[in-house]
């Protein structure tokens, strides 16, 4: 098998739902990602397949160029999916890493790998016959546990969008926040809107800023039941939260992506649960680091579309570990997911695909209709590469 053709398609599917962040300002040190573009990534080979794959938003041209004119020739069942080595200039970064307060300390590699491991997996599947998470491992479960999601809402109108959640089968909800935000009262408005069942986990994207105002919040928070809070403090300090956690009554998560950053958490006892990002091998390794160390995570997520959801739940499925809500939450939350048949939700949870390789099929209508005319570097929105 040899990779003869890759076509590149830059696209924009706008949210369907109210901003993330609406009110966070750049001193916050918040960078919006709602307005960036992705790409779709389509691998062609000499024996007829086709692997789709998907960037995460804000992944530059160039840094999907040089992927795309190294990968281009090479036979996708003699590459090493774990330990995918691709072209990376240190300076293209993708955008939803910039900013104070990212997510997690991204891995210095090439931010189109994402696409490109997703693609070629879904060759390698079609080619044996099997689904992505076989070569992952195996399936540990069929369908994976998600949470509904919202941005920073007054407390009236989150009541609505954790009812709406509720109503769609869905157990709890992840909310964005800020200390400064009235998220007693969110709280309170979701509880009355959902009972005292529904679990509610808070996100302020380190913006809790110390020990002592994330513990007073936590108490005014204890006649509810929260989740979990993820990433309260700034995270440059482990120590700060082992101390935390130490005090905090709610279970602590941590948002990462690198080794060292979760081999230091779990040596400082940092926090109680991970929520995890990277690649689907990056995610499978750290999922098994946590389960040796007795621990839940979740899939985290950038609000993607179809590919990239599909590609987390076919992790979150080979992953013993991941036993809490993950965030594969797109199709609820954008115009399209540009996928023909989109993923099955049922009580909570996602259906994993079960046809060879990732499971879904492209929706070229719905891919002609988001299509961007031009990328970040001034080249066409759509192109192809052949040999």
């Amino acid at each position: 098998m040899k990779i003869i053709r890759i076509d590149v398609h830059r696209v924009h599917v706008p949210m369907s739902t109210a901003p993330v962040d609406p009110t966070a300002a750049v001193k916050d040190g918040y960078v919006p990602t709602e307005d960036l573009h992705k790409h779709i990534i389509e691998l062609h080979t000499d024996d007829g397949f086709v692997g789709l794959g998907e960037t995460w938003k804000g992944t530059p041209d160039r840094a999907v160029r040089a992927a795309a004119e190294f990968l281009l020739g090479k036979d996708p069942t003699r590459l090493s999916l774990q330990y995918l080595e691709l072209p990376h200039d240190s300076t293209a970064v993708n955008a939803r890493d910039l900013g104070a307060m990212v997510a997690v300390r991204p891995v210095d590699h090439n931010p189109s790998i994402h696409a490109f491991e997703v693609a070629l997996a879904d060759l390698v599947g079609q080619a044996h016959g099997v689904p992505i998470h076989q070569l992952l491992g195996g399936a540990v479960r069929d369908r994976v546990l998600v949470h509904y999601w919202s941005g920073r809402l007054p407390p009236e109108a989150l009541a609505r969008v954790a009812r709406e959640g509720q109503q769609l089968g869905f157990g709890g909800i992840k909310i964005k926040c800020v200390l400064e935000d009235p998220n007693v009262e969110r709280v309170q408005a979701i509880y009355e809107a959902c009972g005292p069942d529904f679990r509610i986990s808070l996100d302020p994207n380190q913006r809790f800023r110390s020990i002592g105002d994330t513990l007073a919040l936590a108490e005014a928070l204890a006649d509810y039941s929260i989740e979990v809070f993820e990433d309260p403090l700034p995270k440059d300090d482990l120590r700060a939260y082992a101390e935390l956690r130490r005090h905090l009554s709610i279970p602590l998560a941590l948002h990462m992506e690198r080794p060292d950053d979760v081999l230091e958490a779990i040596r400082l006892e940092a926090a109680d649960v991970f929520n995890l990002r990277g690649t689907m091998s990056t995610v499978h390794r750290l999922g098994y680091m946590a389960e040796v160390a007795d621990m839940a995570i979740w899939r985290g997520s950038g609000l993607d579309l179809g590919i990239l959801d599909a590609s987390y739940a076919h992790v979150c499925a080979a992953t013993p570990s991941c036993t809490l809500g993950s965030d594969i939450i797109g199709q609820f939350m954008r115009e399209d997911d540009l996928i023909i048949e989109p993923l099955t939700y049922e009580n909570g949870h996602v259906l994993v695909p079960q046809g060879p390789g990732l499971g879904v099929v492209l929706d070229r209508d719905a891919l002609a209709r988001y299509a961007v005319e031009r990328g970040d570097s001034g080249m066409p929105g759509t192109w192809s590469l052949s040999g």
